[in-house]
C-alpha cells in the first residue's frame, strides 16, 4: 500500500506560478513511476507528467515548457513547479503512484489549483 499526500494548491493570478508536493508512505518509492494528473469540472482526468524511478520526465504538449516534475528519493516527494500559469491550468490535481510492474496504482485526495485570469 501506498499512501499519498498533495499539497500546495491555490489561488494564483495568470502568469503565477505555484509548487505541488506528494509525498509518499508505505513502499519502496523507488518502485514507481510518479506522476500528476488534473480534473477540470465537466472534463476527464488527464495526465499532466510523469517521472519514472530513473528520473526520466514526459509531459503533456499543454504544459510542456511551463511545468517541471521532479521527485526526491530520500524525501519521498514528487514536486510539480507550474510556472506561466493560465486560467485552463484551473483543476483538482492529483498524485498518482504506478508501480514498475504496472500491478499496483495509487492516488493521493487532489488538490485544488485555481488560476484567476
Amino acid at each position: 500500500q501506498v499512501q499519498l499526500v498533495e499539497s500546495g494548491g491555490g489561488l494564483v493570478q495568470a502568469g503565477g506560478s505555484l509548487r505541488l508536493s506528494c509525498v509518499a508512505s508505505g513502499s519502496i518509492f523507488s518502485m514507481y513511476v510518479m506522476g500528476w494528473y488534473r480534473q477540470a469540472p465537466g472534463k476527464q482526468r488527464e495526465l499532466v507528467a510523469r517521472v519514472t524511478d530513473g528520473g526520466g520526465t514526459s509531459y503533456s504538449d499543454s504544459v510542456k515548457g511551463r511545468f517541471t516534475i521532479s521527485r526526491d528519493h530520500i524525501k519521498h516527494t514528487v514536486y510539480l513547479q507550474m510556472n506561466s500559469l493560465k486560467a485552463e491550468d484551473t483543476a483538482v490535481y492529483y498524485c498518482n503512484a504506478e508501480h514498475l510492474s504496472r500491478t499496483q496504482n495509487y492516488w493521493g485526495q487532489g488538490t485544488q489549483v485555481t488560476v484567476a485570469s
